[in-house]
């Protein structure tokens, strides 16, 4: 990265008169600047523009995005709409690389080995610590992060690079430091070995490790953390040998004439062989279940018809009564994000959208999205897949490998995006009830005592909502232990409101099907346009939804959870606001660890989380009260220098703001939003 200034365009700072411009929110004329555009480059948008946020929200719940003007017949600017597709993060790492085996053993059994076995070399290149003080002073004003002296641990050696007054939030969260000599906030949890005047030395030199326990004396260096596969397991996965006893009965009861296998070529995310070779596995069980009639038998030994539904004595009660549920959020609802969340007093979570068939391949990244806190007290497994021979097994997976790690596991059946809908997944299944049933009843089965939950949309096509039909069928037949309805269709992703008269009617109509069939309560939350706790209560009240599942509002406002339980508007600061930024960098490093390629994780993330978070107006600056979702800034500035920064478009600052709690960026650092409305700087932002 480059210090240039350049690399941080702003606008001008002259007054203008309020624009007049439907969907913009009102700000008080004190506090509006003029509408300038950011750059000249036709390519990116203006600030005060109403479409700079198109779209912005179709990747929290998917992978890619479509034009959001879909349906209107009208020539697309793709240089100012959709999202980035090349983004690419390098992996960054120390110069020189220590041997894994080497530094937890001792001992290295390669006969060749690329990596470095030799403290001296590799502290002799190390890079300065970070300094980091979780609960250091922050202002209004630069510096907005007040550090204390530094205290540099001696003149030469690795004494040179060590911060006495930094803190490792590793070793604050766990009590030892698994990273020991490749930790960046190292000068937290070392001390000089001396005795009297006298400087003894060891291996890696005048400096000792303080609780710098290795990897290999915990049960998982992240005891924290639960929802680890043993490493046998995901081997199995690989390799196609884990046995799944249930899924291999079910599919052929199903499937008569089709054999249970699953192919040993494992999918990628973005990869075309990948998506050629799911598509391929997904059509073949499509065809074969087309031609064959529903077929009703036993499973697994038990005397019932797939049609009739589990008794409900056979799962665990979700208990949902007051919940503050936030919403499962790909890439930007991770597992630090989380934590933040339930901090300003979020109750339900879930995790990030995991898809079925690389989880039953064994693929770790998939693995890594269902970890779960210690401090998730309500925490679901949230799985996407179009096909009983994807979604069953991962079912029973999840049931025998997490177990008690699991409250509930959630089906996507909402997910918009052309890359999930075109494989019948996500909201295709919502066209497809038939297959459906096979799925819900046969992951139901599959999961034992845990609930089996829903997420879904109205429908697929405006003006042709399903889910009123589907919602009995959930709730009798396929043993669904809750549900939440998003209040818009695939096909307006989030273009238009939430139609909440709509889920009133779905809720009302749930309620009459359980009492015809003398069945207990089943908790339904609705989904849309949640961004304040006026609207969270008003929905509650009006529509009989057992909660609102929060979304959007809690990507640009984490702290809407304590307006909800508070019943207030909250006039955060902007010191309030950088606080829950700096807690969220120590969750990060937390999770992601504290070496370099840790920071450079976390620092990815905080980008994306200030993606969204930038978008939120202070409240003290709007004219009418509460602020709405719906509503697109024009250009303004904040109460203080702080509140401005906060409010930036430019990844530039954003930058800046990570460089408050993670220093400055290391060189090859790149970072590019994933929707072109949020990088009005394009690369030229990044240095």
């Amino acid at each position: 990265m480059t210090d240039d200034p350049a690399m941080t365009p702003r606008p001008e700072t002259s007054l203008s008169a309020r624009p007049d411009r439907a969907g913009t929110a009102l700000i008080k004329p004190e506090y509006l600047l003029h509408p300038t555009p950011l750059v000249d480059n036709s390519s990116t948008a203006a600030l005060n523009s109403t479409s700079s946020h198109l779209d912005v929200d179709d990747e929290a719940e998917g992978r890619s995005s479509a034009d959001p003007r879909e349906g209107k017949k009208r020539k697309k600017d793709k240089s100012r709409t959709g999202q980035n597709k090349a983004r690419s993060f390098p992996v960054i790492r120390e110069a020189v690389r220590i041997c894994r085996s080497w530094e937890t053993t001792g001992s290295c059994n390669r006969p060749v080995c690329k990596f470095a076995h030799d403290w001296s070399m590799y502290l002799s290149t190390r890079p300065e610590d970070v300094h980091f003080e979780p609960d250091g002073r922050l202002q209004d004003q630069e510096p907005y992060v007040v550090f204390e002296d530094r205290k540099i641990g001696g003149e030469e050696g690795v004494g040179k690079t060590l911060d006495l007054n930094t803190t490792c939030p590793v070793y604050k969260d766990l009590g030892y430091c698994p990273f020991g000599w490749r930790c960046r906030f190292l000068g937290g949890h070392v001390r000089r070995i001396t005795e009297g005047k006298q400087v003894k030395t060891s291996e890696e030199g005048e400096w000792q490790l303080v609780g710098g326990q290795k990897a290999d004396e915990k049960v998982g260096w992240k005891f924290k953390e639960t929802n680890w596969p043993d490493g046998g397991v995901l081997h199995r996965l690989r390799t196609n040998t884990y046995d799944y006893p249930f899924s291999s009965k079910y599919l052929h009861l199903i499937e008569p004439d089709k054999q249970f296998t699953l192919t040993r070529k494992r999918p990628n995310r973005s990869g075309e062989e990948g998506e050629a070779n799911n598509q391929e596995g997904e059509e073949e069980a499509m065809n074969a279940m087309e031609q064959k009639p529903e077929i009703k038998g036993l499973v697994d030994g038990e005397a019932e018809a797939l049609d009739v539904p589990l008794r409900p004595e056979e799962k665990r009660r979700l208990n949902w009564e007051g919940g503050l549920y936030l919403a499962p959020l790909t890439t930007v609802g991770n597992l630090p994000f989380r934590r933040l969340c339930i901090s300003y007093g979020a109750t339900i979570t879930c995790s990030e959208m995991a898809l079925a068939q690389p989880l039953i391949f064994g693929q770790q990244d998939e693995w890594a999205l269902v970890r779960r806190h210690e401090t998730e007290r309500m925490f679901g497994v949230q799985l996407a897949g179009g096909y009983p021979n994807r979604l069953v097994p991962a079912a029973e997976v999840v049931r025998k490998e997490l177990g008690q790690g699991v409250d509930f596991v959630d089906v996507n059946l909402g997910c918009p995006i052309d890359l999930v809908f075109n494989q019948g997944a996500g909201s295709a299944l919502l066209d497809s009830p038939g297959r459906l049933g096979k799925i819900l009843v046969g992951m139901n089965r599959a999961l034992g005592d845990i609930p089996l939950t829903v997420k879904f949309r109205t429908g697929v096509a405006n003006g042709k909502p399903t889910a009123h039909k589907l919602i009995p069928r959930f709730a009798t037949e396929w043993g669904v232990g809750a549900m939440t309805l998003h209040g818009r269709s695939r096909q307006q992703r989030y273009s238009k409101l939430a139609d909440w008269q709509y889920i009133k009617t779905c809720a009302s109509i749930l309620r009459e099907s359980l009492s015809e069939a003398n069945l207990p309560p089943v908790p339904i939350f609705g989904n849309g346009d949640c961004f304040s706790s006026q609207s969270y209560w008003q929905e509650v009240e009006s529509s009989g939804v057992d909660g609102v599942m929060v979304a959007r509002g809690a990507l640009i406002k984490p702290w809407i959870f304590t307006e909800i339980s508070e019943r207030r508007e909250w006039d955060i600061t902007g010191v309030e606001r950088l606080e829950g930024l700096r807690k969220f960098t120590e969750y990060g490093l937390s999770h992601w660890g504290s070496d370099t390629q840790g920071i450079n994780t976390t620092r990815r993330f905080l980008l994306e989380a200030l993606s969204f978070q930038h978008r939120y107006i202070p409240l003290g600056l709007l004219e009418i009260l509460p602020g709405k979702l719906n509503e697109r800034p024009p250009a303004f500035k904040g109460r203080t220098e702080l509140e401005t920064l906060l409010s930036s478009p430019f990844v530039g600052d954003w930058i800046k703001i990570s460089e408050m709690f993670l220093g400055k960026v290391d060189d090859g650092f790149k970072f590019l939003p994933k929707h072109k409305s949020n990088s009005y700087g394009g690369e030229e932002s990044q240095g």
